[in-house]
C-alpha cells in the first residue's frame, strides 16, 4: 500500500511543481502523415478508419528496445506470453494481427504468434497502428487489424551511435548512418544485443540464467533515375541465439528442458516508382523473406527433442494510384506470391509444402465536401489450398466542425489456415507423449495407428474432421475525436468483431498409452467488442499528460447457448455439482476485461521525465471446474499495475544520457507472467558525430 502513497505524491509534486510554465498547444497532431490505413499517404486527420502513431521520440523516452517495450504502453493492446510475445488487439489472438515492416509482412509463426522480440527499435522512424479487419487491403492474418513498423530513411548525411546497459547483463549498441550524394542514397543501420536473460520455472521461484544475443541489420539504397522515377533497395537480417529453458506441463507432470534456439529472419524489398503526372503513380514492388528456426532440448528425463522449421515467402505486387480529380481517388493493385515450408514437425524436414495466392484489391476515396470522405474497398484472394476469399471494407468520416469528427467503419477480414493447421504431424515424447495432427494428416495417421493396435478410443470430434476453411470476422468501428480546446483532445471508438469458423484445437483420439492426440477443426463462433478511450492534454509547455483505457467484453456464442439451455455446470463451494448461471460466465481466457495506462511527461530545455503506468485487471487462466468453459469459479491471475519511469538530458547537441527503471514496484507473478522481470535498471548513452 505504502508503493501508491509515493506514486501519488510523485505524480502530485510533478504536477504542481511545473503548472507555472507557459501554456502550448496540441502542435501537429493531425497533420501526421498515414499511409498503412489505405496503402497511400494521407493525414491522420483525414483518415476514416482507427489509427494511431508511436513517435520516433515516444519510443526513445521510453527507452525501448524490444517492440515488446514500447506497444505494452499502448490502450487497447496486450502482450501475450507463451512462443514468444504476442499482439492482442480488440480482444483477439495474435494470430489475427499482421505485421509489417515497410509495408511487407514478416513471417515465422510459432503456434500463431509472431515473436515480436525479434524486432529492435533502435532504426525505427514511426509505428502505425490500424484496428479493425483489414483484409480488404493485406489479405489474410488482419482480423484483428496491421501493426505497421516504418524504418528510417536515408536523409542528410549523418552518423550516430548509442549503448545501452543495464539489469541482466543487457546490453544494447545501436550504429546508423546515411548520406545523400546527388541521385544515389543509402542508410545502414546495424544493432547488437546481448542479456543473461532470466527464465522463472512455474510452480517455483527459481530463476536461472537464460542467455540472448541478437544482432539486426538493416540496409537502404535509394537511386533517383529522374525526377519521376526512383528505385529503392531494401536488405534486414537478424539473428538470435536463445538459451532455452522450458517446463511443460500434461496431465499435472510438469517436465523441463534446457537446451538452444537458433533463429534467422531475412527480408529484402525492392520498389520501384514511377510518376507519369502529378495524378497518376505506380509502384511495383518485390518482396522475399526466409524465417528459419532450430531448438535442440534435452529434457530432465534424457529425452532428446529438435524442432526444425524453414518458412519462405515471395510476393510480387503492382499498385497503381489515381487521383480523378479533387473528390475521386482510386488505388488498385494486382499480385502473386508463394509461400513454402519445411519442419521437422511436417513429417520430415525434407517434405516440402507449399502454397500459392493470387490476388486483387481496389480502392475508392470520394470526397464530395471537405467535410464528408466515403471510401469503399475489396480485396479477392485465390489461395491454392482452400476456396477464393473476398474481404469488403467502407469506411466514412464526417467533420462536424473544427473541433469534433466522427467515423464509422465496417470491413471483413479473414485469416487462411495455416501450414501447421493443416500439415502439422509433432508428437511430443518430452512432456507425456501427447501428439498434434493437421487435418490433412489426421485422419491419414490415425487410420495407420489403428491397425497396428495403437488406438484406445476414438473420441466424438474425430468423425468431424474434414476441410478448414477461412476464419471470418465482421468488424465494425464506430467513433469520434473531440478537441475540446488548443490543449485537449478526447478520443472515443467502439467496436465489435463477430467470427465465424473459428479454427480451434480439439481432443480426437487417445493412444492405448493413455496419450492425447489432438487436431484442428472449424468449431466456435465467437465475438469481441468494447469501448476504447484515448486522452492528451497538454498542461503546459513543458508537462503534458496522455491516457487510455479499454473495456471489453467476448464470449463463444456456443458457450453462451449452452448456458442458456441450462447444459453447463459448475460446483458450489462444497464441491457439488449444480447449474450454471449466466452471469457467471466471463467469457474468452487470457482477456481482460480492463486494460489503462498512463504517461506523464515533462520535457523542458532538452531535458526530460517521465512516468509510465500500464494497468491489466484480472484474467481467467484455468478451467478449474472443468466444465470446457470460463466462469467465475475458475482460476484467474491477478490484475496489476507496472510502473516504469524514465530520465534524459542532452548535451551540446551531440551527446545524450538517458537513465531509467522498468517495473518500478518489482512486481512478480511467476505462474502467469514468467517473462516479466522484476525491477530493473538501465543506462543509455548516445552521440551524433554529425546530423
Amino acid at each position: 500500500m505504502r508503493y501508491s502513497h509515493y506514486l501519488v505524491f510523485f505524480c502530485f509534486f510533478i504536477t504542481t511543481t511545473l503548472q507555472a510554465q507557459n501554456s502550448d498547444t496540441l502542435s501537429g497532431a493531425g497533420d501526421e502523415i498515414v499511409v498503412t490505413a489505405t496503402r497511400t499517404e494521407r493525414k491522420l486527420s483525414n483518415v476514416a478508419v482507427p489509427v494511431s502513431i508511436i513517435s520516433q521520440k515516444k519510443i526513445q523516452q521510453a527507452g525501448s528496445l524490444r517492440l515488446n517495450d514500447i506497444l505494452q504502453e499502448q490502450p487497447g493492446i496486450f502482450l501475450t506470453n507463451g512462443f514468444g510475445t504476442g499482439i492482442q488487439m480488440q480482444g483477439l489472438n495474435p494470430d489475427y494481427t499482421l505485421v509489417l515492416i515497410d509495408g511487407e509482412p514478416l513471417i515465422g509463426r510459432t503456434a500463431g504468434i509472431l515473436d515480436i522480440n525479434r524486432i529492435t527499435v533502435g532504426n525505427i522512424k514511426k509505428i502505425e497502428i490500424v484496428k479493425g479487419p483489414s483484409s480488404s487491403l493485406y489479405g489474410s492474418e488482419a482480423l484483428a487489424g496491421v501493426i505497421n513498423i516504418i524504418t528510417n530513411k536515408p536523409n542528410n548525411n549523418t552518423l550516430n551511435v548509442s549503448a545501452r546497459y543495464g539489469s541482466f547483463n543487457t546490453t544494447d549498441i545501436n550504429i546508423r548512418a546515411s548520406f545523400n550524394k546527388k541521385k544515389f542514397s543509402y542508410q545502414g543501420f546495424a544493432n547488437a544485443y546481448f542479456t543473461d536473460g532470466f527464465s522463472i520455472r512455474p510452480n517455483s521461484v527459481e530463476r536461472a540464467i537464460a542467455p540472448i544475443q541478437r544482432y539486426t541489420t538493416q540496409q537502404n539504397f535509394g537511386i533517383k533515375f529522374s525526377p519521376k522515377t526512383s528505385l529503392s533497395i531494401n536488405f534486414r537480417y537478424n539473428d538470435e541465439k536463445i538459451k532455452n529453458i522450458i517446463a511443460v506441463t500434461n496431465n499435472g507432470v510438469v517436465t523441463s528442458s534446457e537446451g538452444n534456439e537458433h533463429n534467422k529472419d531475412i527480408n529484402t524489398t525492392l520498389q520501384l516508382t514511377h510518376k507519369y503526372n502529378n495524378n497518376l503513380k505506380n509502384i511495383l514492388r518485390l518482396y522475399t523473406t526466409q524465417f528459419e528456426s532450430l531448438q535442440q532440448l534435452a529434457t530432465s528425463n534424457g529425452t532428446p527433442y529438435t524442432d526444425y522449421f524453414k518458412q519462405q515467402f515471395a510476393r510480387l505486387e503492382n499498385q497503381t494510384d489515381y487521383i480523378v480529380n479533387k473528390q475521386l481517388e482510386i488505388n488498385a493493385g494486382i499480385g502473386y506470391a508463394i509461400e513454402t515450408a519445411n519442419s521437422t514437425r511436417y513429417d520430415n524436414s525434407n517434405n516440402q509444402k507449399n502454397n500459392q495466392i493470387g490476388f486483387a484489391f481496389l480502392q475508392s476515396e470520394w470526397k464530395p465536401s471537405p467535410s464528408f470522405t466515403f471510401i469503399a474497398g475489396a480485396r479477392y484472394d485465390n489461395n491454392q489450398l482452400y476456396a477464393a476469399s473476398f474481404s469488403p471494407k467502407i469506411a466514412l468520416q464526417l467533420k462536424a466542425n473544427n473541433k469534433l469528427v466522427f467515423k464509422a467503419s465496417i470491413g471483413k477480414g479473414f485469416k487462411a489456415p495455416d501450414f501447421r493447421q493443416l500439415y502439422l504431424n509433432f508428437t511430443n515424447a518430452a512432456a507425456g507423449g501427447y501428439s498434434v495432427f493437421g487435418t490433412v494428416e489426421a485422419q491419414k495417421i490415425i487410420t495407420q495407428l489403428i491397425q497396428i493396435g495403437q488406438i484406445a478410443s476414438l473420441e466424438n470430434d474425430y468423425y468431424r474432421l474434414g476441410e478448414l476453411q477461412p476464419e471470418y470476422s465482421t468488424g465494425i468501428n464506430i467513433g469520434a475525436n473531440y478537441t475540446i480546446n488548443e490543449r485537449l483532445n478526447f478520443n472515443l471508438n467502439a467496436f465489435k468483431n463477430n467470427i465465424n469458423n473459428l479454427i480451434d484445437s480439439r481432443l480426437v483420439a487417445y493412444k492405448s498409452g493413455g496419450a492425447q492426440i489432438f487436431s484442428y477443426l472449424n468449431v466456435k463462433n465467437a465475438y469481441t467488442e468494447g469501448i476504447e478511450i484515448a486522452l492528451n492534454y497538454k498542461a503546459t509547455n513543458t508537462l503534458s499528460f496522455t491516457g487510455g483505457y479499454q473495456l471489453l467484453l467476448s464470449a463463444d456464442k456456443d458457450d453462451l447457448n449452452n448456458i442458456n439451455i441450462q447444459k453447463v455446470y459448475t460446483r458450489d463451494a462444497n464441491g457439488y455439482s449444480r447449474l450454471m448461471q449466466k452471469n457467471e460466465y466471463i467469457g474468452l481466457p487470457n482477456r481482460s476485461k480492463h486494460m489503462a495506462n498512463m504517461n506523464i511527461q515533462y520535457d523542458h530545455n532538452k531535458s526530460f521525465v517521465n512516468l509510465r503506468l500500464n494497468y491489466r485487471s484480472k484474467w481467467a487462466v484455468n478451467d478449474k471446474d472443468g466444465n470446457g468453459l470460463y466462469n467465475t469459479n475458475d482460476e484467474f491471475a491477478n490484475g496489476y499495475v507496472q510502473v516504469n519511469t524514465a530520465a534524459g538530458k542532452t548535451l551540446n547537441n551531440k551527446l545524450s544520457i538517458q537513465i531509467g527503471c522498468n517495473n518500478l514496484f518489482n512486481y512478480e507473478d511467476v505462474n502467469n507472467l514468467p517473462n516479466m522481470p522484476g525491477r530493473t535498471f538501465y543506462t543509455k548513452l548516445a552521440y551524433s558525430f554529425f546530423q
